[in-house]
């Protein structure tokens, strides 16, 4: 194993690429230890402690840490997960978008450049949310008015603009995907305090008798959250294709038989990410709001492990895998290549029939990794909080789950760390830059990281 470590740095281009990238995420935790001026960041931490159960630390978590400290990446790559959302939404919506997205690189800049406009606006429009929730909600801002607000939202903008910047040059001069990989520093960063908090509920017995019991149980249940999220995202469908023979010059040319794998989870996990955003972006804007007389109850129910945010969720997620796929498969296209070659799939009619069958698969399978998704998202709601069933209306049985267990209604308070989403991000992106380096690899005539094929077995599915 340290033998096929050893390989990449022996490759120059590799070996600068990995450096380069390892250097951008020291910077992204270097400026998350920069504190925004004027903020009393004791009172801070102390809120963020007696809220971490809530939607507040789920932010937090894709901030790395940042904005229980209000550094100057507090706003993190949330908003320009945000503005890419927005133009994803208005190429399927908005025809000149569309024909721009299919001029290739150059429309592809022209995107990505508006893409860098709207999370600049968003991000002075988040920043103005939370400095005006600062300066409401108690002792949090030293000296309140005019010119904290502006200094607020100058090192927010600022800061957010520059995490953006981080994460293209990580995408486009290192290793794996630049925005994945800083959600991934900052998870990473708070497993030690994690692991700090259950090492504390177990000294202090939290639960009572059944103290040793519930950790012992929660330490399978997260190893066994992780191989079931290995197992799913290598899971593929795959469908037989087979290519008829031609005749080249002198040369008989195909004739083979091969698959199309479709991937369960081809989304990854970007539509958990996507829904995340969407929803918490009300939050973060209106939180000085919350307890408004006319937007309070909007913000109690959209909060987190309320039945409401709950439904939203699950139906953001479901939405946003079937996005995603469109955005990034086309069956019509794949079909029309497969023909141009003279491939085709036993007993489907190449053409539009092929293509139909193409999406027909693909549309129930990617219901299946949509479901998987939800699944693991709301394995944090259930540990940190519950489900708030009993907050329903009389009139949809609300009174009648008060007699659940109180485990299930207000959860167990365990860190969110060890959640599905934080694990679903951490293996997923962990597997996708492995999976790059791998590929380096085996390109310049190197051994994978395994040793007989060179290449990760893992990535042989199963369908």
């Amino acid at each position: 194993m340290f033998e096929k470590l050893a390989n990449i740095f022996r490759i120059p281009d590799l070996r600068r690429r990995v450096l380069f990238t390892l250097a951008m995420l020291a910077i992204y935790r270097l400026g998350g230890h920069l504190p925004t001026p004027g903020v009393n960041f004791l009172k801070l931490e102390e809120f963020f402690n007696q809220n971490r159960g809530s939607l507040l630390g789920f932010v937090d978590l894709f901030s790395g840490g940042n904005l229980r400290r209000l550094t100057i990446f507090a706003l993190g790559i949330m908003p320009y997960i945000t503005a890419s959302i927005i133009l994803q939404l208005l190429t399927v919506v908005y025809e000149p978008l569309a024909k721009l997205q299919k001029e290739g690189e150059l429309g592809r800049k022209k995107i990505t450049q508006w893409t860098r406009y709207i999370t600049v606006i968003l991000s002075g429009v988040q920043s103005f949310g939370i400095a005006i929730g600062l300066e409401k909600a108690g002792d949090f801002v030293l000296k309140p008015g005019p010119g904290f607000i502006l200094m607020t939202m100058l090192t927010l903008t600022t800061g957010s603009a520059f995490v953006m910047w981080l994460g293209e040059q990580i995408t486009e001069r290192g290793i794996g995907n630049g925005m994945s990989l800083l959600i991934f520093a900052g998870i990473v960063v708070g497993l030690p305090r994690g692991v700090q908090d259950l090492v504390q509920k177990a000294m202090n017995s939290t639960w009572g008798a059944i103290t040793p019991v519930l950790m012992a149980f929660l330490v399978v249940f997260m190893i066994a959250v992780v191989a079931f999220i290995v197992y799913v995202e290598r899971c593929e469908r795959r469908i037989p294709v087979q290519y008829a023979k031609r005749v080249v010059g002198r040369k008989v040319m195909g004739g083979q038989s091969t698959h199309l794998p479709l991937r369960v989870n081809a989304g990854g996990v970007m539509p958990v990410i996507f829904a995340s955003s969407i929803l918490t972006l009300p939050q973060t804007i209106g939180y000085g709001v919350r307890n408004s007389r006319y937007f309070g109850d909007l913000f109690r129910m959209l909060g987190w492990g309320e039945p409401l945010y709950t439904l939203l969720y699950a139906i953001g997620i479901i939405f946003f895998a079937y996005f995603y796929v469109s955005i990034v498969f086309n069956p019509s296209e794949v079909a029309d290549n497969m023909r141009k070659y003279g491939g085709f799939i036993p007993g489907i009619r190449p053409g539009k029939r092929t293509a139909d069958y193409i999406n027909e698969v693909l549309t129930r399978i990617t219901l299946v990794g949509a479901l998987y998704l939800i699944v693991i998202s709301f394995i944090p709601e259930w540990m940190i909080t519950g489900i708030h069933l009993n907050h329903l209306p009389f009139w949809l049985g609300g009174s009648m789950f008060e007699r659940l267990p109180v485990w299930v209604t207000n959860g167990l308070g365990v860190n969110f760390y060890f959640g599905g989403t934080s694990l679903l991000i951490v293996v997923g992106v962990a597997m996708d830059t492995v999976t790059q380096i791998e590929a380096q690899l085996i390109m310049r005539h190197y051994d994978g990281f395994t040793p007989r094929s060179g290449r990760i077995r893992g990535r042989r599915n199963w369908s």
